[in-house]
């Protein structure tokens, strides 16, 4: 049965004074409690700029995912202190919102053809969804916490696993809007919504979305390489 949801407050990731990408920024990690880091970004002077790739800031040649990922400061420094967020945001107001996933947040994430199909999957079936953000090549769908033994068990109950399907959660990050990636911007398909006494958007258990998400990753594999 659907599960009949309250009236929700919309996320704004817009206030006067400040840029869309600090603000929103605040809102995960004073707000939310989710913790943030800045990502790289990308080399603004195009020295190796093709075919409407942006290369990463960072010194690596061939970057699996340019530009949203940390660098420095690195991955464990990520916070929800809203002092350092606005720091680091003042000084580089360009820098996409990496989230350190596996703390108060995790994810799942497809290829954007296998992601459509499982968010109608879940819609079907009656399942209620958390936040979901894509790319123009990638959904992204946030979850709660998941520990690797749950992962485990999760996944051997499946005939086959793709490796289009991946899983960020303890130490690991994705970028969240409205950042850029290197395939183009960040957008909410399902944007945050939080409820009339809750302090952050709901999310659900990954054990309710597996079967749809290897389902759809079984018909969109993209490789071994993880691209934003």
């Amino acid at each position: 049965m659907r599960e009949i949801l309250g009236r929700r407050r919309k996320l704004s990731l817009h206030r006067k004074g400040r840029t869309a990408l600090l603000n929103a920024a605040l809102t995960y990690a004073e707000q939310w409690k989710w913790r943030v880091v800045p990502g790289v970004g990308y080399d603004r002077r195009g020295a190796w700029r093709t075919a409407g790739a942006q290369p990463c800031a960072c010194p690596r040649a061939n970057c699996p995912v340019p530009g949203v990922h940390p660098l420095d400061p690195g991955l464990l420094a990520a916070t929800r202190d809203p002092r350092m967020v606005r720091w680091w945001w003042t000084r580089r107001p360009d820098a996409p919102v990496v989230l350190a996933t596996g703390d108060r947040v995790s994810a799942a994430s497809l290829p954007a053809v296998a992601g459509s199909r499982a968010l109608d999957a879940i819609e079907q079936l009656g399942f209620r969804l958390g936040p979901v953000a894509a790319t123009p090549t990638r959904y992204l769908f946030l979850v709660a916490p998941y520990s690797l033994d749950e992962l485990g068990e999760l996944l051997d109950s499946q005939d086959w696993v793709p490796t289009s399907l991946r899983y960020h959660g303890d130490g690991g990050y994705i970028a969240l809007p409205p950042s850029s990636s290197s395939a183009g911007q960040l957008r909410w398909v399902r944007p945050p919504t939080v409820g009339t006494g809750e302090t952050a958007p709901w999310l659900p258990r990954i054990g309710t979305l597996v079967e749809a998400l290897v389902q759809a990753g079984c018909t969109a594999p993209d490789g071994g390489r993880l691209t934003y």
